[in-house]
């Protein structure tokens, strides 16, 4: 059991594309000074994933406060904006290029929400567990097991095909110039 008290970052900021890739920055540099090296990628995710509907859907401006807390097993990552429209979690088309981002982040997180904040705006925000060994069932790949390919099946096919004489490729500078 990790045993330190609260710790705490907050960052305003306006929530344009340059703006969210700073934050990412900061909550990297925030995780790496709390020796929490395991959550930095998980952690990036989420906060760019809640910045970004910021950025696409916050009225009346993108103006947003981005909250990260540690608490003893528990790091919690919130954003905070004036738009007092809840997210809706979509199901996006297998081919859509937008509309997955909570899913991710419900996918990697051990929890998340979205929760009214006074008359004008709401937090979302997101929790990870401190413990090394987590990863979220969800987010996992089913296993599947590598069959054993006998070796005369790649003989086989090398004399399947003929690649002919081997040339070597043309010498090229690694330099510009």
């Amino acid at each position: 059991m990790i045993s330190h008290p609260s710790r705490h970052c907050t960052v305003e900021l306006q929530a344009l594309p340059s703006r969210i890739g700073q934050v990412r920055r900061i909550v990297s540099a925030q995780l790496r000074y709390w020796h929490m090296h395991a959550l930095i990628d998980r952690a990036s995710l989420g906060v760019t994933e809640l910045l970004t509907n910021v950025h696409l859907h916050a009225r009346p401006d993108k103006t947003c406060t981005v909250e990260i807390e540690l608490l003893l097993e528990r790091l919690t990552v919130s954003v905070r904006d004036h738009d007092p429209r809840l997210p809706v979690v979509d199901d996006a088309e297998p081919l859509a290029t937008c509309g997955r981002g909570l899913a991710m982040v419900a996918a990697m997180s051990e929890s998340w929400g979205a929760r009214p904040d006074g008359e004008s705006g709401k937090v979302v925000w997101f929790t990870l567990p401190t413990c090394a060994g987590f990863a979220p069932v969800a987010a996992r790949p089913p296993r599947r097991l590598v069959e054993e390919v006998p070796a005369a099946v790649f003989a086989e096919a090398e004399h399947a095909v003929d690649l002919g004489s081997p040339q070597p490729a043309p010498a090229r500078s690694a330099v510009a110039g």
